[in-house]
């Protein structure tokens, strides 16, 4: 049976946050199925019992706003490409209305911890000359969506910290990527609208993006030759356009 894991795989590790659902866990199937080795973080017991099946593996169960905690349980590893995709969008009301507790959660999950993750990270990465950091943003923080407005505060943030990271990091051999995703089928927006009738409204005749259409890129973009850098890959549904993701029908004349 011939081999048909990428060479870039063979000698790879990476760090997936938010790993358990979702776009998570379609990029640790994906690395795990090309022959990487893989670390995913999440918090739930379960889940991460099922990634620990998988191939090349190792689970750690860890709330990623605890980067000294995560770290001290990634020990002495070489990690060759953080992929941060932890995210949590808590409410999509009014501003006015938001309570401070969900403010704080998603500027500490999709903005705080993904920094800080690279703030540790980082350095090795540079002594090596040579790293890939991988952030999972949204189209929220590159366009006005009513009701996210903290979200797509914290999802600008990082779009601006990747921007201003990969000029400090110029010359450096280490990389920096934002995947922009649309509307992509997950629990993310299911949890946020509430149950059964969410995912009708959300989803139900519209062609989203899935989970394992986005790690596909993520693998992608990972086996690249070391010179060539995505930067921003804005990744959107057909039937979305990017502002305000308003669902487009086309009309022949």
């Amino acid at each position: 049976m011939s081999d048909t894991t990428h060479p870039a795989a063979r000698a790879h590790t990476s760090l997936v946050t938010g790993a358990t659902s979702g776009i998570g866990a379609a990029i640790v199937a994906a690395l795990s199925a090309a022959g990487y080795k893989v670390f995913a973080t999440g918090r739930n017991p379960d889940a991460l019992a099922r990634l620990a099946a998988l191939p090349g593996v190792t689970a750690i169960r860890a709330d990623v706003r605890d980067t000294d905690t995560l770290c001290s349980l990634l020990g002495d590893a070489r990690i060759d490409s953080v992929i941060n995709n932890a995210g949590q969008l808590t409410t999509t009301g009014p501003f006015v209305g938001t309570d401070p507790s969900q403010i704080d959660t998603m500027i500490d999950i999709n903005l705080k911890a993904p920094i800080r993750l690279t703030h540790k990270l980082l350095p090795a990465m540079i002594e090596r000359r040579a790293g890939h950091l991988v952030f999972v943003g949204s189209i929220a923080g590159h366009a006005a969506f009513p009701g996210s407005c903290v979200y797509g505060a914290s999802k600008s943030g990082i779009g601006v910290f990747c921007d201003a990271l990969r000029c400090e990091l110029l010359g450096s051999g280490v990389r920096v990527t934002e995947l922009v995703p649309g509307r992509v089928e997950t629990s993310l927006y299911r949890d946020t609208h509430g149950p059964d009738g969410a995912k009708r409204a959300l989803y139900d005749g519209y062609r989203s993006v899935q989970p394992h259409d986005v790690a596909g890129l993520v693998r992608t973009v990972l086996e690249l030759p070391d010179y060539v850098d995505i930067s921003r890959m804005e990744i959107m549904p057909t039937d979305q356009a990017a502002g305000g993701g308003s669902m487009v029908k086309f009309a022949a004349v």
